[in-house]
């Protein structure tokens, strides 16, 4: 009986250290995310996107979770401890945002306004950045902030004088809190807060980095 051979194949040394390289990226891109919850971090967790309450108008993500890059999550935690000692609570509407996700808000607004250009790289892919609000307590009523999350007007712009005098002094006291804990903002979204020039400093990350996909 005639062996049998594998034609164009021959294991190398090459090739199984290419293997483990590769293996090893995946390990470190996937450790440069971690999970923040109610019980890790102290906040409110809504993830707007996983509901058809969105500008789509249909869920993005299909399992949500809440991550961002452990830079971003040492600051989210100062900004935490601030918030609680004058009785308010943190609220997060969206964190890591999958750069395939980018690409569906892309595609329904290409509006670099409001909406990042993924060919160019959200901050939140980077999990560099978070969408958030305030709170009275722990699961209390949002404070006032003139308009909701992703309202895409320049009604949501800082220092909009239409709004009224609640909200302003509202969205004052959140960026007075997330700049205080060493966030940077985005002049046109009141819950918007990122690292400061994130850009290069972080890779733009894809769903497959996750243990447990969200799209």
């Amino acid at each position: 009986m005639a062996s049998m051979r594998m034609s164009g194949y021959r294991p190398t040394a090459i090739s199984f250290a290419s293997f483990m390289f590769s293996w090893y990226r995946i390990l470190e891109t996937t450790s440069m995310l971690v999970e923040i919850t109610p019980e890790s971090h102290g906040v409110d967790i809504d993830l707007v996107y996983a509901t058809p309450g969105n500008i789509t108008g249909l869920p993005i993500y299909r399992q949500p979770r809440c991550c961002l890059h452990p830079d971003t999550a040492v600051l989210l935690k100062r900004a935490v401890d601030i918030a609680s000692r004058i009785g308010l609570r943190l609220r997060i509407y969206d964190a890591f945002r999958p750069a395939e996700a980018q690409w569906v808000l892309w595609r329904h607004l290409p509006d670099p306004t409001y909406i990042a250009d993924p060919r160019r790289g959200s901050p939140h892919s980077m999990g560099a950045a978070v969408d958030l609000t305030l709170a009275e307590g722990h699961g209390g009523v949002e404070l006032d902030m003139g308009t909701g999350f992703d309202d895409m007007r320049p009604l949501s712009w800082h220092g909009d004088l239409s709004i009224s005098a609640t909200a302003q002094r509202n969205r004052a006291v959140l960026l007075g809190i997330m700049t205080s804990a060493g966030f940077d903002f985005y002049r046109n979204e009141w819950w918007h807060y990122q690292l400061f020039q994130p850009r290069g400093r972080y890779p733009v990350l894809s769903d497959s980095v996750l243990p447990e996909p969200m799209m």
